[in-house]
C-alpha cells in the first residue's frame, strides 16, 4: 500500500510544480519591484493552498478511477473491495493536506518578505521620480 502513497505523491508533486512554476513566472514579471513580487506569489500560494485543502476534502469521497493515481497502479494494486477503497482516498487526502501545508507554509513566508520589503521602504513605486 505504500506503492500508492509513493504514487499520490508524484502525482500531486508533479501538478504542485506545475502551479509552482506559473506562480514563479508571475513573480518574474514583478522583478522590478520585489515587493509586489512577493505579495503576488504569497496571494497565488494561498490560492493554490486553498485549492489543495478542498482536493484533501473531496478526496474521501471520490471514485478511484476518476484519479491520475488509478492510471498508474498496476492492475494488482488497483483497490477492489470498500475497505481499500477507503484507505485509497485517505492516502490520497492525507497527501494532498502535506502538499497544502507546504503551499500555505510558503506563502506565509512570502507575505513576510513582502512585508519586511514594503516596511524598509524597498518599492518601486515610492522611488524618486516615479
Amino acid at each position: 500500500m505504500e506503492t500508492i502513497r509513493q504514487i499520490a505523491v508524484f502525482c500531486v508533486g508533479r501538478a504542485v510544480m506545475f502551479g509552482a512554476l506559473a506562480i514563479g513566472l508571475v513573480m518574474l514579471s514583478f522583478s522590478f519591484d520585489p515587493a509586489w513580487a512577493f505579495r503576488a506569489g504569497a496571494i497565488m500560494t494561498l490560492f493554490m493552498a486553498a485549492v489543495l485543502v478542498f482536493k484533501a476534502q473531496t478526496a474521501k469521497h471520490k471514485q478511484p478511477s476518476r484519479t491520475e493515481v488509478w492510471i498508474y497502479l498496476d492492475d494488482g494494486m488497483k483497490p477492489k473491495n470498500d475497505h481499500a477503497v477507503s484507505y485509497f482516498g485517505k492516502v490520497l487526502s492525507e497527501v494532498y493536506g502535506r502538499f497544502a501545508q507546504v503551499s500555505l507554509l510558503v506563502a506565509c513566508a512570502m507575505f513576510v518578505v513582502s512585508q519586511t520589503f514594503f516596511a524598509i521602504g524597498f518599492s518601486f513605486y515610492d522611488l524618486p521620480g516615479n
